[in-house]
This record gives C-alpha cells, structure tokens and sequence, in this order.
C-alpha cells in the first residue's frame, strides 16, 4: 500500500507543523476560556439541546484522543504513513478536533457563581497553579516526544519508562491532569458554558484514567503497581 506521509524533509516540516497546531490549539483554549468562556460558534441552540450537542462534541474528541490511540484508528494511521510520522499525524487530528470542538461549543446560558475580592483572587491562584502545574509535568514527559518532532527527525523514543515519585508526579499521578481541572474550575465567574464543559471535560478524565493505568500496567508490569502504591492517587489528591 503507496504511504501518504514519508519521512525526510516534508514530513519533518509536517511533524513542526503539527506541533505549532497543537501549542496554538492549548493557546487558544487559554485565551477562550479564560476571556470569554469559550468563543462559540454560529449556534441558536440553548438548554438540553445545547447540552447534548457539546457532549457528542466532546465525545468524538475524547474517543480519538484516549481510545483511538491505542486501537484500530492508530493501526489504520500507521499502514498509511512512515512510522516516524505515525504520532505527528496523531497529534495534527487530535489538535484539529480539539480546535473544531472549542469553537463548535453551544453556549449555555446561566450562571453558577460570580465572586469578587478574596474569593476571586483564590480562583486566580488555582488558575495560575493549575498553569505552572501543567508546563512542570509536561516539561518532564518531553513535550517534543509527545508532539511527535522527535521521532520525525529520526531520534528513536525511549526504550525504558521510568516512574518518578518526586515532584509533580509524587503528587498525583496524573499531575496534567490535576492542572486542567484547576485551569477550568478555577475562574471568577462561572458560566453556564464553562460549567458544562468543565463538568464535560472533568468527567471525561475521571473516565479516562483507569483506561490509561490500564495500558500502564500492561507495559510496566508490576512497576506500575508499585508506583500506584507510593504516590496514592490519581487526580485529585485526597480525592480521586
């Protein structure tokens, strides 16, 4: 079968590519949400039926970005380009749904809370606490590996995983994860739009989590069941 994607310089320009697509997507989720609770697209739709509709949104997303990783979808993706681009090519479409669904969203109206003073100034440290949290974590899985650069310009991914318990990883072990809820439930003024897709979003990871140490536990043996005994929880630390 004739590949559509072959590494050299092409597909290393396609792998920077879809890297500057998955910052911009992670920046225009900040900007979006934090200024305007979401910039929603050209919707009349209101209440339920606006509910529904950002749930099936979200859900085409989430199946791609959790589910699809790691089944039929990446082995369709890898007869069709060179190994080296198969995560690039993972990254572009995982940012391009997450782009659609961030504008796609319904607005739903309402209001759950508006604080000002003290309790304003809290939310604004879990938001910037939620940020730090985010750039430290991501900063130790390497963000180019993960955007799939690396593998593009030939460097092999590591052989062996090691699981750290110090830092943000001796925290939770899923310290991202911990971030992107402080990012979307710490704000000031809660809409009915930020809710939904913050308890949307939230419930996904909630979800998703099992599935991940799932795979983890496959890959890492018993290592894995040692480092979910050292740093206890998963998310939400005293919680989940």
């Amino acid at each position: 079968m004739t590949l559509l994607l072959r590494a050299g310089l092409a597909g290393r320009c396609f792998a920077l590519a879809g890297g500057l697509v998955f910052a911009a997507s992670l920046a225009y989720f900040l900007f979006a949400y934090w200024q305007y609770g979401l910039v929603t697209g050209p919707w009349t739709t209101d209440g339920w039926t606006a509910i529904t509709a950002n749930v099936a949104l979200f859900t085409v997303f989430a199946l791609h970005h959790s589910v699809f990783a790691r089944t039929g979808i990446k082995a369709a993706i890898s007869t069709r380009v060179s190994p080296p681009l198969e995560r690039a090519t993972y990254v572009w479409i995982a940012s391009l749904l997450f782009l659609f669904t961030l504008w796609a969203w319904a607005p739903v109206s309402g209001l759950t809370w508006q604080v000002t003073g003290a309790a304003a100034w809290l939310l604004y440290a879990g938001w910037l606490a939620g940020l730090l949290l985010t750039a430290v974590a991501s900063s130790a899985l390497d963000p180019l590996d993960l955007a799939g650069v690396r593998q593009a310009f030939g460097h092999a991914p590591p052989g062996d995983m090691t699981l750290s318990t110090t830092g943000a990883y001796g925290l939770v072990r899923h310290p991202i994860y911990l971030g992107w809820v402080l990012l979307v439930w710490s704000v000031p003024i809660m809409t009915g739009t930020r809710l939904v897709f913050a308890a949307i979003s939230t419930l996904y990871l909630v979800v998703a989590i099992p599935l991940e140490e799932r795979q983890m536990r496959r890959t890492l043996g018993p290592a894995y069941d040692t480092y979910a005994r050292a740093v206890r929880w998963r998310m939400i630390p005293g919680v989940y």
